[in-house]
């Protein structure tokens, strides 16, 4: 092998070396840089979750009360007497 071949050897690992290391910047930033699609799902999808949050806490606020009130012992012998006026 004569000098001009270990020569474009050399040069040919150093284009390979420069050609792997821009591919790799290139992945690194890609993987770094936000995509704006999926950023304004995110953000869609958190506002729905708070607002059924939201729905579902009225929810349990409500169903509290109707508990309360089924349970509630003077309602109960008030719809026992009522039934009792009616039969």
């Amino acid at each position: 092998m004569g000098p001009d071949h270990v020569f474009f050897m050399f040069l040919g690992a150093a284009i390979t070396l420069a050609i792997q290391w821009y591919g790799r910047r290139k992945v690194r930033q890609a993987i770094i840089a936000p995509d704006l699609e999926a950023r304004q799902n995110i953000d869609l999808l958190d506002a729905e979750n708070a607002r059924r949050i939201g729905q579902i806490d009225r929810l349990q606020e409500r169903l509290a009360t109707v508990e309360s009130i089924v349970t509630d012992r003077s309602h109960r012998l008030g719809h026992e007497i009522e039934q009792l006026r009616v039969g």
